[in-house]
């Protein structure tokens, strides 16, 4: 039986993504998914990675940006506001910059975000 787990934002400890973004990591249920709370501070642009074996649903909950992805040859920009919610597809190149009121982000991670360095790897951006 799989313990619960309960975990408020103020109480959890910030750490920088290999994207360059603030994140607080919550809760998860082990092999299957993780959940976390994303920021960008107003105009503050991520480093544009790849990741080598998760896949992430995200759900902006406040300010507003730009998400670049690109898989092979299909490449897409998409506005960001609250209530949008998109998919980053496992490999997929991706890129996120926040508007003149940053950008507060809120994902699911499956597998769930492992303890490695190698995860994401750097890829060629747009901005």
């Amino acid at each position: 039986m799989k313990p619960f787990q309960t975990r408020r934002l103020a109480d959890t400890v910030e750490v920088t993504a290999p994207d360059g973004s603030a994140v607080r990591p919550l809760c998860t249920l082990p092999g299957v998914a993780s959940f976390a709370h994303f920021a960008l501070e107003p105009d503050q642009v991520s480093r544009a990675v790849a990741h080598a074996t998760v896949e992430e649903i995200w759900y902006v909950v406040g300010g507003s940006g730009r998400m670049w992805r690109r898989q092979g040859t299909r490449e897409e920009v998409t506005e960001l506001a609250p209530g949008v919610c998109l998919t980053i597809p496992l490999g997929t190149a991706f890129q996120f910059r926040a508007g003149a009121d940053g950008l507060t982000v809120v994902a699911v991670t499956t597998p769930p975000w492992p303890e490695s360095d190698a995860e994401a790897a750097p890829a060629p951006g747009p901005w």
